[in-house]
């Protein structure tokens, strides 16, 4: 095993180097009860599994029922490894993995958003430019003072991350991410 390859504890080292490591969405139908959420995210962690993107609410009410939309990435057998794990903890009603139905229905993803609050500061030249920028890129100002701005930008995660990166340069402080919402294309639910 080359050197900068050694085993860290982590699943991801299971697999022979020559499998290639894809990134998945999972949705994940639970039980909105207290403890649900630290059972599920301990199965990643007590297993060396990592996670890119959480989200979770209820969706449900009258059914007491929570979503949770986790991205992570692994080879096709430790993503298998993760669903089957999920689906044996006792509150989680469905695993779906979003990215192989998507295939299953002859797209390449399914559809995922993501919602960000950039914080930009900024006077003069630069602050026009960063309201220009803004506009182009659909993103919504929801506060403003004379010295600053909060902008709220909702689309892929590619989009989200590409704003940041021409924010920075304006005079970008802070980001706050809210995660990946997915679910697939068609008539069919989860």
């Amino acid at each position: 095993m080359n050197a900068h390859l050694q085993p860290t504890g982590s699943a991801y080292f299971i697999s022979p180097e020559t499998t290639a490591i894809e990134s998945h969405t999972l949705s994940v139908l639970v039980d909105n009860e207290p403890g649900v959420l630290a059972r599920v995210i301990g199965l990643f962690s007590g297993r060396g599994y990592n996670i890119e993107s959480l989200t979770v609410s209820e969706t449900e009410h009258q059914a007491h029922l929570s979503r949770i939309t986790i991205v992570t990435r692994g080879t096709p057998h430790v993503l298998e490894q993760i669903k089957a794990q999920l689906d044996r903890i006792v509150p989680v009603h469905r695993v779906v993995d979003l990215t192989v139905r998507a295939r299953e229905l002859g797209q390449e993803r399914p559809i995922e958003r993501e919602v960000a609050l950039v914080k930009v500061i900024g006077e003069g030249e630069m602050r026009a430019e960063t309201l220009r920028l803004a506009d182009a890129f659909h993103a919504k100002v929801v506060d403003a003072t004379i010295d600053h701005f909060i902008l709220e930008i909702t689309g892929k995660s590619s989009k989200i991350d590409q704003f940041i990166a021409i924010m920075k340069p304006l005079g970008l402080i802070e980001v706050c991410r809210t995660g990946i919402a997915a679910m697939n294309r068609g008539a069919q639910g989860m």
